[in-house]
């Protein structure tokens, strides 16, 4: 009996029938969709403006990237309830720039779960929120992000030009070697070497003037890893002197401070007064000093004086404008 196709029924079928790589042309299709191949033509390319990468090739007729559809995998209702929460809160907000196609995946896992656990998980993600520190928009910088990947990918030197803070040589022209691709907090940043400073610098994606690929390749040094390049920064700023850190925190400040694991050197003494003296060991001051100040007079530093002396001044400055 001839099967009668609805239009989604039939891409659908196509797209089913392609994934099996048995050598698909337009006339087949046709033939098994009972339609015209004028009809595939349009189904075709209309797979393709989904998104979809099907490809047409004279030997192996229609396919689709293997690496496009991965294996399916088996989630329990937890697993499935978290993943769900990340893609829908972080990649659908925008809260990571250039991470929304996590908000797709999260669609095709829910398509797969049965009636009623999809109905639950729906539920409950209503009831979820994430919410993050506030980050930079990734507009207008989209580019720079798939540059570095694609380097990162085949390991080949970036042409770049960079608007830094520290410097006003904005026509500069330079050679980087990217290493690493990472998120910091607010945003998304590129490790490597930086060929006309002879050093390994990290760049903020959104400063860069103008990037471009090249067929130049490099090797990444064996012994690089980015936890042990940011090596004890409070944050991502690596400074080049450690310093022990002590910080006096009064109630009910003390009490906040220390839900939180702010670093991974931090250890917490309590006091009978239920204030609590913090210490760490952080790689420059740079970036702490900040974190210090936003604690306002509930913080005190201890030690280094160096960093008192920076707080102090900070502070002096900030009251000087309410004067």
């Amino acid at each position: 009996m001839t099967i009668k196709y609805t239009r989604v029924h039939r891409l659908l079928e196509i797209i089913s029938l392609v994934q099996s790589n048995k050598g698909w042309t337009p006339g087949t299709l046709s033939e098994h969709c009972d339609t015209t191949e004028r009809n595939i033509y349009r189904d075709i390319a209309q797979i393709k403006e989904a998104g979809i990468p099907i490809k047409n090739d004279r030997e192996r007729g229609y396919y689709i990237d293997g690496t496009f559809f991965m294996p399916p995998v088996r989630l329990t209702f937890e697993e499935a309830l978290a993943i769900a929460a990340l893609c829908e809160v972080m990649a659908e907000s925008g809260s990571i720039p250039f991470i929304r196609p996590a908000s797709m995946a999260i669609n095709k896992i829910i398509a797969q779960l049965p009636f009623d656990s999809k109905e639950e998980l729906t539920n409950r993600l209503r009831t979820m929120e994430l919410r993050t520190t506030a980050t930079m928009d990734g507009e207008g910088y989209e580019d720079v992000y798939d540059k570095v990947q694609n380097a990162l990918l085949n390991n080949t030197l970036l042409k770049c030009k960079y608007e830094s803070t520290s410097s006003k040589s904005e026509d500069e022209t330079f050679m980087f070697q990217p290493f690493a691709l990472f998120f910091g907090t607010r945003a998304w940043y590129v490790v490597g070497f930086h060929e006309k400073r002879d050093a390994i610098r990290t760049l903020k994606l959104s400063r860069f003037l103008a990037i471009e690929n090249t067929s130049s390749t490099f090797e990444v040094p064996t012994d690089f890893k980015l936890d042990t390049h940011l090596g004890n920064a409070w944050n991502m700023i690596r400074g080049d002197v450690d310093y022990d850190i002590k910080l006096h925190f009064k109630t009910p400040f003390s009490q906040t401070v220390s839900d939180t694991r702010w670093h991974s050197t931090q250890n917490i003494e309590w006091h009978d007064d239920d204030s609590c003296t913090f210490t760490c060991k952080v790689s420059g001051l740079s970036e702490i000093v900040w974190w210090i100040l936003s604690m306002g007079p509930s913080c005190k530093v201890i030690s280094p004086k160096e960093l008192a002396d920076q707080v102090a001044t900070l502070a002096r400055e900030t009251a000087e404008l309410y004067a």
